[in-house]
């Protein structure tokens, strides 16, 4: 299935300088170093294959939400970091557009990398600002815009909508790495196709679990997801998060899986809940993993994770599965008494590479990947984009790709 946008390699990039929007909004340790690397790493495909046809690339991203210019939330970091792994020189300069901006990347050798400033120094920038964009084309000089950061494609910004009417615009690799592997695995999976959705709300991912009802085969709910499921099933959560008013929404899931028709299947074998759970009075290091069936959940418990029954349920079908879609830890992983139910996913996925896994961005890209000794590299795609993965997931259109030229 090809992509239906122009990528960098539709179009004549040879020696010319090319705007390249990546996603460097990345952990920061507290003496200013860049704690995770992976949207980083994920970007050098793209730079190298631009360096190799000799371009003069000029990188914009974002980092947190500064209110103005905060030192805090500066790019030099990543732009020091990105210098390593392309044992290159990157350059780096404090301001975003304007005459700086202008002589310097003229002065930039013909193959060359530099790093513009914390794009959202700029109010302009989240406000979609036309006049900001055409700035950001003059001042960096390019003949062409490629949109390498799937992060952020899912927002009307300055660097992924406005700046499209300024520039020639095309996909770098990542980003059609990140839509195929999505969409491919959603519309023509190796079947079953099974999806594992976790995280803390169903309302937050109602478009996406509407979506996989239509096509996946089995659909395995923990964390906090599940306790929501479990209460309006009339299960006694104790103390756990959960979230109310969702009766009508869990109604309409169950009823569009018993309208979706196999015979064989009832709603409880299409979306499976945990039969077990484990549990602690609160949340903290010392406590110890209790396993409660879900009928024994008392007043005082918090569900932290899926049970080992349930765990090794799950497991058993996502190792006869021909795709797997993971979306959200299963419990609350951060603490290692809690993380064996993503921990046991990951494992499974990671030593049967003959299943297509596709992890969803966020905290499950975050598990996985410090999970993974690979960093990453044991699953078939690990994606960079949290709302924009959801979001292409549930079916909708990221305005980000689509101001793209046509394929």
């Amino acid at each position: 299935m090809g992509f239906f946008k122009k990528t960098i390699n539709d179009v004549p990039l040879e020696g010319t300088t090319v705007l390249l929007r990546a996603d460097y909004n990345v952990p920061l340790t507290e003496e200013g170093k860049v704690h995770d690397d992976f949207r980083i790493r994920a970007s050098v495909p793209t730079v190298e294959r631009l360096l190799k046809n000799g371009c003069k690339v000029v990188i914009i991203s974002h980092l947190g939400r500064p209110q103005g210019r905060d030192p805090k939330l500066s790019l030099v970091p990543a732009a020091q970091r990105l210098a390593e792994l392309l044992d290159e020189p990157v350059r780096f300069i404090d301001q975003t557009v304007g005459e700086k901006v202008r002589m310097s990347v003229k002065r930039a050798p013909k193959r060359s990398v530099t790093v513009l400033e914390n794009l959202r120094f700029h109010a302009e920038e989240e406000a979609n600002n036309e006049a900001f964009a055409r700035q950001l084309a003059h001042d960096s000089g390019a003949r062409y815009f490629v949109q390498d950061g799937f992060g952020v494609v899912h927002r009307d910004h300055a660097s992924t909508a406005a700046i499209t009417l300024f520039l020639p615009s095309v996909a770098g690799l990542l980003l059609e790495r990140e839509y195929q592997s999505i969409t491919t695995a959603l519309r023509h999976p190796k079947r079953p196709l099974v999806a594992v959705m976790g995280g803390a709300k169903v309302s937050d991912k109602i478009q996406v679990i509407d979506e996989l009802v239509e096509r996946a085969d089995r659909i395995l709910v923990g964390g906090a997801m599940a306790n929501t499921f479990l209460a309006y099933r009339g299960v006694n959560v104790g103390r756990s998060k959960y979230e109310p008013g969702q009766e009508n929404t869990i109604a309409a899931i169950y009823d569009a899986i018993n309208k979706k028709g196999n015979a064989a299947d009832t709603s409880e074998e299409v979306l499976l809940l945990p039969e077990d759970v484990a549990v602690a009075t609160t949340i903290d290091t010392a406590q110890k993993r209790i396993l409660r069936t879900i009928e024994d959940i008392t007043a005082e418990d918090i569900i932290l994770d899926i049970g080992d029954a349930t765990i090794n349920r799950f497991v058993d079908i996502i190792q006869q599965a021909g795709t797997v879609i993971w979306n959200g830890t299963l419990g609350y992983a951060e603490l290692p008494e809690f993380s064996h139910g993503s921990a046991r996913t990951a494992l499974a996925l990671a030593t049967h590479p003959d299943v297509d896994s596709i992890i969803g961005g966020g905290d499950t890209a975050d598990f996985v990947i410090h999970w993974d000794a690979q960093r990453g590299e044991s699953f078939s795609h690990v994606s960079t984009g949290g709302g924009a993965s959801l979001e292409l997931m549930a079916g909708e259109k990221l305005p980000g790709i689509e101001h793209l030229l046509d394929a």
